[in-house]
């Protein structure tokens, strides 16, 4: 059987990491806007059932991801990934309001890849 990386490219990581935390922003936040009416359990098994198609996509994602880079240089680029799915979502989904911390929160993410990336 071929690998991931021989099917996908040592690239699509990136790709399926974006798309896996497209899926996990809905299972932890969509909740708060579509089934606040709803029982907690109720929310909690619909955010299980989104969550597993992120776990479909992140677990190859970082499979392929951990050939070329270390843990902490995979778990920074989630980080990056998270904020950068995070904001539009909470802008456009959400309804709420741009907030210069965020920006404030890229930079400090900045400056992680810089130190997890240099050498």
């Amino acid at each position: 059987m071929p690998s991931l990386t021989a099917i996908t490219g040592p690239g699509s990581f990136i790709g399926l990491l974006i798309l896996s935390n497209v899926f996990m922003t809905f299972a932890w936040y969509a909740h708060l806007k579509n089934l606040s009416e709803k029982p907690w359990w109720i929310a909690a098994l619909i955010s299980w059932g989104i969550a597993f198609f992120e776990y479909m996509l992140q677990v190859p994602g970082n499979r392929i991801g951990f050939q070329y880079f270390s843990l902490g240089q995979l778990k920074i680029v989630q980080e990056v990934i998270t904020l950068g799915v995070f904001i539009p979502f909470a802008m456009f989904y959400m309804g709420e309001p741009f907030k210069t911390d965020y920006l404030w929160a890229g930079l400090c993410l900045l400056g992680a890849v810089y130190f997890i990336f240099r050498n």
